[in-house]
């Protein structure tokens, strides 16, 4: 692995409207809106494609956790699936099997053996 392990974040969120201004206020930034498949609203925080660091969004979905947890962290992978599938044997357990975010690649959802939820994202 290259690059730092970390390369997504996600903030969820109940009021869209309201963490968007607050986040734009506090950090004077502006979020722009980023398609998102199914009932996930996001608003990415300004990024390059290809800088350093991790890029992130503010993020809203049905049954996603917001407050403390609320916070998700994405690690990266060649092809999600593959770590996707060490979880279970390792005492988590996965809440979204990988799924395709469109031309942003993949990702998956787990919980290790605490109940931390994280994310793998690929973009195969």
């Amino acid at each position: 692995m290259p690059n730092n392990p970390v390369n997504w974040f996600e903030i969820y969120v109940n009021d869209m409207p309201r963490a968007k201004k607050f986040y734009e206020t506090v950090l004077a930034v502006r979020l722009e809106k980023l398609e998102a498949p199914g009932d996930i609203e996001m608003w990415t925080f300004p990024m390059e494609q290809e800088g350093r660091g991790a890029g992130g969004a503010l993020a809203k979905m049905t049954g996603a956790p917001v407050g403390g947890g609320g916070t998700m962290v994405y690690f990266r992978s060649e092809d999600c699936a593959t770590e996707a599938a060490r979880v279970k044997t390792n005492g988590g357990k996965i809440i979204k099997d990988k799924v395709s975010i469109g031309q942003y690649g993949f990702m998956a959802l787990a919980s290790d053996p605490d109940g931390n939820i994280f994310g793998i994202h690929s973009m195969k």
